[in-house]
């Protein structure tokens, strides 16, 4: 079998370099540069005018925010409860501690259904409904190395696949790539792994749409096991729920015999009733749109309708130790809308293989440290992957509060460095700071010094150039201005006269 997926395993991308060193090369990309920002524009344009129809909009915000809090303070409760209404509506329910323990369950579940009479004949294969979660544990990669072929079927998540690429958004994996780069990964490869794209495909979307509905048809009609994620997981009911644009999770979620759904902990919503906001605020959020066109939702199998067998696998992998953080747990509210992505001026020059994790943007610059650790030189830049602008606070849909969060992921990572055997540059710097300003003679004099310098410099230059190492991984995307000719202590001193 022909490996679809990038190797190394993309899940935790430990192949790509820290933020610092990743930005940089995509933004040396003019045609990513170029998409992203006329999509990035598109999206908030319509976000605005799709909120703007609701005069409830900020109660419905906090509606949501309150919800995932109540959820959170009692998720041990509604874990069971959610449990206990699955299985007596005949779903097999699986707990994964992590993504490993979750992978097995999944090989485990398929190698069981396809070594069963009636499918000694049946491709090892598996349809994917797009999903984080399985991004998040590199579920396709698990399942490529014990020789099952995992078919994503939305449409961006196939263009990413058959172009051996990385999804860079949420909603939109594919939003880095323009039609005729479609066009072209979908002549190239789409024989390699099922029916061929026409020979004279255009870049027209209907037709390019068209190429990829042809090629996964085949694949929809004998496939004997289908993998989702849930958008939300109703503990009172035992009902999941996929909101999606295309139809290509309705095709998965009915056609096969046996569904394998792997839900993140975090995904419940104690009631029925509590839908009815959520259903609300993410397609305004996420694609803009006052409803999605399928929203799909599942209490178990029935007879002669939708898949005879039905597992769900609960998944912590992080989400525990995120809890136990109380401030860092409301990133815990995220519904995966990508409304902070799509408003990010950081996100919007450098896309989403900058932040080396399956979570890009704001929200995956706190919620990616916060599920991992700050071990990895990747998750340590992460928080400081952002201007601290707070444009994602106030889109968020359920109020995370992103901008402090940034913040608080910042302090873990500094304290986490404080315990490195290896001294850090930065930390003598702040050191030498703090002794100069504890006491205000030392400050006085420094700003004098200052205050000559830029008097005897500030004749030939505005600002200082390229600077040498360790400065220039400052200053080289950096202008640093000259520094003031005179202090403001010396200005107040010479306007008041040294009154305070």
């Amino acid at each position: 079998m022909t490996r679809l997926t990038p190797a190394p395993p993309a899940g935790e991308l430990i192949d790509s370099p820290p933020f610092p060193k990743a930005a940089p090369v995509q933004l040396a990309n003019p045609v990513q540069r170029k998409n992203l920002h006329h999509a990035m524009t598109t999206i908030r344009t319509k976000r605005a005018n799709v909120v703007a129809e609701k005069a409830d909009w900020e109660a419905m915000r906090v509606a949501g925010a309150q919800i995932k809090d109540r959820t959170l303070r009692h998720l041990d409760t509604y874990l069971l409860q959610l449990e206990e209404s699955l299985q007596r509506n005949g779903v097999h329910v699986h707990w994964a501690t992590d993504a490993d323990d979750a992978n097995r369950i999944v090989r485990e579940i398929v190698d069981e259904r396809l070594a069963r009479e009636d499918a000694v004949a049946a491709p090892r294969e598996v349809v994917k409904v797009k999903s984080m979660a399985t991004q998040e544990i590199e579920l396709n990669e698990a399942l490529e190395d014990a020789g099952i072929a995992a078919w994503e079927t939305d449409l961006a998540e196939l263009i990413v696949q058959l172009g051996h690429d990385r999804p860079t958004h949420f909603l939109v994996p594919a939003i880095h790539r323009n039609r005729a780069e479609v066009r072209e990964i979908f002549l190239e490869e789409m024989g390699r792994y099922g029916k061929p794209a026409p020979d004279d495909l255009d870049t027209e979307p209907a037709h390019l749409a068209g190429a990829a509905r042809e090629h996964l048809r085949e694949k929809f009609l004998r496939a004997k096991v289908a993998v989702s994620g849930a958008n939300f997981a109703v503990a009172e009911t035992g009902t999941l729920a996929v909101v999606e644009s295309e139809g290509n999770g309705r095709m998965c979620l009915t056609l096969a015999d046996t569904l394998v759904s792997i839900v993140g902990i975090e995904k419940i919503l104690p009631t029925f009733a509590d839908l009815e906001v959520f259903l609300q605020l993410l397609p305004r959020s996420s694609t803009a749109e006052r409803m999605n066109p399928y929203t799909s939702l599942w209490s178990g199998p029935a007879e002669g309708d939708g898949p005879q067998e039905m597992h769900v696998v609960l998944l912590d992998n992080g989400r525990t130790d995120v809890l136990a953080d109380e401030v860092g747990r409301d990133a815990l509210r995220c519904i995966r809308c990508s409304a902070c992505l799509n408003v990010c001026p950081v996100y919007e020059k450098v896309g989403g293989n900058a932040y080396g994790s399956v979570y890009p943007g704001p929200i995956g610059a706190v919620l990616t440290p916060a599920l991992r650790g700050t071990s990895s030189p990747i998750d340590r830049s992460l928080p400081f992957a952002s201007s601290l602008c707070g444009a994602c606070n106030d889109v968020c849909p359920v109020k995370i509060p992103l901008a402090e969060l940034l913040v608080h992921q910042r302090n873990r990572v500094v304290e986490a460095k404080k315990k490195d055997t290896m001294p850090h540059a930065e930390a003598a710097v702040m050191a030498s700071a703090s002794w100069m300003m504890a006491d205000h003679r030392r400050w006085s004099m420094a700003t004098k010094s200052s205050g000559l310098a830029g008097r005897l410099l500030g004749r030939r230059m505005e600002s200082f150039g390229p600077l040498p190492p360790p400065l220039s991984r400052w200053t080289n995307a950096r202008d640093v201005k000259m520094m003031p000719t005179e202090s403001f202590r010396d200005w107040w001193a010479r306007e008041r006269g040294g009154k305070r």
